[in-house]
């Protein structure tokens, strides 16, 4: 119901990007160059300055941000709210998780809470914990799900469960024939890890500087963003690796893979993060009561 001028200038400030805003809009580049220029007509003043193909925010734009955040989040509320007079819960759940819960935890839970509420369309993102992070802070999705616990400032935490990591290793490797691995000896083995920016590798490197292991001591081999490639590499005898217990279950029936728990052992605390200055809708809320009487974990056993 927003004024779709609002709504275009909104997204594009948002990505400072009229390409991205375009894509996201599913119109073309030149009707949203029109929405925003029909904007700053109308207020009579420039809301970008454009520079070497870049664009950023003038001062007014900053302003008509501020407001335009405040007049669609009003706006959203108010067609949930008319919504929810009818006793239904519907609409769009926008969640977003980082790549171990998205891939091994939510799918079947997903499922369970669309069977009880039909009319919803749960749409999921999958990223880093970082970039998770980021979208719920500026409200582009309701509800995060992170393997870390939030460092953002205007995000409230809320801890899920625990998850174990522990290290994985070809049947072939020496470390299959051991009962725990300390985490001296991992500095001796190639080791394939995950990405700056993912919370795994954060919740890991926080561990090796607790048992007087600094990070750079490990002989790194690889860096990869994908679980599926790590344990490929693994696999193939590239070197060693520290993953949570619930992404190799499948790998250890198969005897593809060995896991051994760390000395000592390494728990990390999957988090749910939302903001809490954000409506929340019943719909919302009913989620939250789900994720309540669902633990994660239990999805796996």
């Amino acid at each position: 119901m927003a004024d779709r001028r609002l709504q275009v200038f909104h997204t594009v400030a948002k990505q400072l990007s009229f390409t991205k805003a375009a894509e996201l809009l599913f119109m073309t580049q030149p009707a949203v160059t029109f929405q925003v220029k029909q904007l700053e007509e109308h207020f009579n003043t420039r809301l970008f300055e454009r520079s070497h193909g870049k664009i950023s925010l003038t001062p007014t734009g900053e302003l008509a941000l501020s407001y335009a955040e405040r007049i669609l989040g009003l706006t959203a509320e108010m067609e949930t709210r008319v919504g929810e007079m009818t006793g239904q819960i519907s609409g769009p759940l926008l969640i977003g998780a980082s790549t171990t819960i998205a891939e091994y935890m939510l799918p079947r839970m997903l499922g369970e809470f669309k069977g009880r509420y039909p009319q919803v369309q749960a749409r999921l993102t999958v990223a880093n914990s970082e970039t998770i992070e980021n979208k719920v802070a500026d409200h582009t999705l309701d509800i995060g799900l992170i393997e870390s616990p939030s460092h953002h400032p205007n995000l409230t935490t809320e801890m899920c469960c625990d998850d174990e990591l522990v290290v994985i290793c070809a049947p072939s490797h020496e470390f299959a024939r051991l009962r725990v691995v300390t985490p001296d000896l991992l500095k001796e083995q190639p080791y394939v890890s995950r990405e700056s920016g993912s919370g795994t590798r954060e919740v890991i490197d926080n561990y090796f500087r607790q048992v007087g292991v600094t990070p750079e001591d490990l002989n790194i081999v690889m860096e990869m963003g994908s679980r599926e490639a790590i344990k490929g590499a693994v696999e193939a005898g590239l070197g060693i690796a520290i993953v949570s217990s619930s992404t190799v279950v499948k790998e250890l029936k198969l005897g593809d893979l060995v896991a051994l728990p760390l000395e000592p052992r390494l728990f990390r605390r999957l988090s749910l993060v939302y903001a809490p200055q954000k409506f929340r809708s019943k719909l919302l809320q009913a989620f939250l009561d789900f994720l309540s009487d669902t633990p994660l974990k239990a999805v796996l056993s």
